[in-house]
């Protein structure tokens, strides 16, 4: 593990972190009593952001099938990975294809903490996980274990699932997914979630002051800011999309998914 700015043990507990309220959302158990009272305060005004956070999960593990059944993808490199939950993105890729190689990269201490969860990779295959920033594009290409991992001569898979909305327009986001996409091969694929604007009144801002009043920073897009992520590439079908609505895995799950309004896009596009 490389870009290590500090060590695990020391972490802020005493304001929450979008990745410990993330885990708090979908379930989970690595969070503190701060991040539960603020994801508890962001579910009274949205109580739709469990099913939005599943919704996300399942659309990373349906992108990466597709990626590694239809596409012939063997190669990921997962920004922003969050809190390990099981199943991680390399159990997902190496159940479908055993050779399949991952780097993660998050800048939570909490993450780094278990990072040994995923980095229990097939032996055909190969994971490591790197301790940075997406902020900072340039350091995440240049790490040692990136480059002993990846050969980014051929395609690689770059994922970006609900991280995105954390970057302000201030820090050039557009500028950021270019910067990580064009070095890779010919062929890569660009997976992008991002969290859209309620239309119902009052409910983004509620949520957008709740985050920021934490000090996290959040920032929700339209549908048409989203689809500029993907300037440049060719979009898979059925385009940018509410994530449960990208190749829902049955006739019954794309019927329910049509009931659902979750205000967030996701997409999956190839690098011509």
């Amino acid at each position: 593990m490389t870009g290590n700015r500090f060590r695990a043990d020391e972490i802020d507990t005493s304001k929450p972190h979008s990745a410990r309220m993330y885990d708090y959302f979908l379930g989970g158990k690595t969070h503190y009593a701060v991040d539960t009272h603020a994801a508890e305060q962001v579910e009274a005004v949205w109580p739709e952001v469990k099913p939005w956070t599943r919704a996300n999960r399942s659309f990373m593990h349906r992108a990466t099938r597709w990626l590694t059944g239809e596409a012939g993808i063997r190669q990921f490199l997962d920004i922003g990975t969050g809190i390990p939950t099981e199943p991680n993105l390399h159990q997902v890729a190496q159940k479908a294809a055993p050779d399949s190689r991952v780097v993660y990269a998050d800048n939570d201490p909490i993450v780094l903490a278990y990072a040994q969860a995923l980095l229990l990779s097939t032996p055909e295959g190969r994971t490591a996980y790197i301790h940075a920033d997406v902020s900072e594009p340039e350091g995440i290409l240049a790490a040692e274990d990136l480059n002993d991992t990846l050969d980014l001569s051929r395609p690689v898979a770059l994922s970006l699932n609900a991280i995105m909305h954390f970057i302000a327009d201030e820090q050039k986001p557009y500028e950021i997914v270019r910067q990580l996409v064009e070095p890779l091969a010919s062929g890569s694929y660009l997976v992008l979630s991002h969290g859209a604007l309620d239309p119902r009144p009052g409910v983004s801002d509620a949520v957008t002051n709740l985050y920021r009043s934490s000090g996290i920073h959040v920032q929700g897009r339209t549908q048409e800011e989203i689809l500029g992520f993907f300037d440049g590439l060719e979009l898979v079908d059925p385009g940018v999309v509410m994530p449960h609505r990208w190749k829902p895995e049955s006739e019954r799950a794309r019927a329910e998914a049509e009931a659902k309004e979750l205000w967030i896009f996701a997409g999956v596009a190839r690098k011509p």
